[in-house]
């Protein structure tokens, strides 16, 4: 009979220890999140994609060139390339309101296009789960419409998602020269 003792204090061991766990946690819903880099032009919040913004930069010195669309601030040499400089606001008809110390430039690098966007603030990086919608927003500044793929709404916030690939792609944003 002693041969059994252990086997029932093993018993008795798993049985209390079972008694005491907590078992496991409970199953959570896991949503995936979108990430993107966040900036503010004319009281708008936009974000865009990680894959299309290749620098964050504070706006640098540039050089103005005669004869272009008075959006097109100048060009900039940027660790020895040729950055062109966009104001954002004024290529959409209004002008950067933030104060010229929260300005930034995202430069974009696509196929053989390199360029640097203006904007008003940037927010840095903003990771977004929570209801996503597809369509654009009825209050937007009409020329915004083609290049706004959806929104986030996170709490009271509402984040535009920007396509910068659309922009580029815009006739009218690629054609900088003065009529």
């Amino acid at each position: 009979m002693q041969s059994t003792i252990p086997y029932l204090a093993l018993i008795d061991i798993a049985r209390r220890a079972r008694a005491q766990s907590n078992g496991l946690p409970a199953r959570r819903e896991i949503k995936p999140y979108w990430s993107g880099v966040g900036f503010s032009i004319l009281e708008h919040n936009f974000v865009a994609s990680m894959d299309d913004v290749v620098e964050l930069l504070e706006v640098p010195q540039y050089t103005f060139i005669p004869g272009v669309q008075p959006w097109v601030k100048g060009v900039s040499n940027v660790r020895g390339r040729l950055l062109p400089l966009i104001d954002l606001a004024a290529f959409y008809g209004g002008h950067l309101t933030g104060p010229r110390q929260q300005r930034r430039v995202l430069a974009l690098e696509r196929e053989k296009t390199y360029v640097g966007l203006i904007v008003d603030r940037l927010h840095g990086m903003q990771h977004l789960a929570y209801e996503y919608a597809r369509e654009a927003p009825t209050d937007l500044i009409e020329s915004f419409a083609p290049m706004v793929q959806g929104q986030f709404i996170l709490q009271r916030d509402r984040w535009l998602v920007f396509d910068m690939r659309a922009l580029l792609k815009d006739g009218r944003f690629m054609d900088v020269a003065l009529q």
